[in-house]
């Protein structure tokens, strides 16, 4: 998810060692931890800052929101309407 993340912002990445966890036991889990790799050097600065505070973001401090298309209401860490599919404003 971090990685499409960093994607739309124009930050290119690599996730390493995603597929690892089939082989906890036989080599260290500190080795089978997933990595996400900014491609660019200068850009790692831009994507730990940017990254940092999305990860701050709490939407459970928001409230829940009703759709202004179909009138559904949506659950606050919802970023469009799970009936029709409408972004919430």
């Amino acid at each position: 998810m971090l990685k499409e993340i960093l994607a739309e912002e124009g930050i290119e990445c690599v996730l390493r060692n995603d597929q690892l966890s089939s082989a906890i036991g036989e080599i260290p889990f500190i080795e089978c931890s997933p990595e996400l790799w900014v491609i660019d050097d200068e850009a790692y600065p831009r994507a730990k800052v940017f990254l940092e505070n999305w990860l701050k973001n709490d939407p459970t401090e928001e409230e829940d929101w009703t759709c202004a298309s179909c009138g559904e209401q949506c659950a606050a860490q919802f970023g469009a309407c799970w009936s029709c599919g409408t972004l919430r404003d």
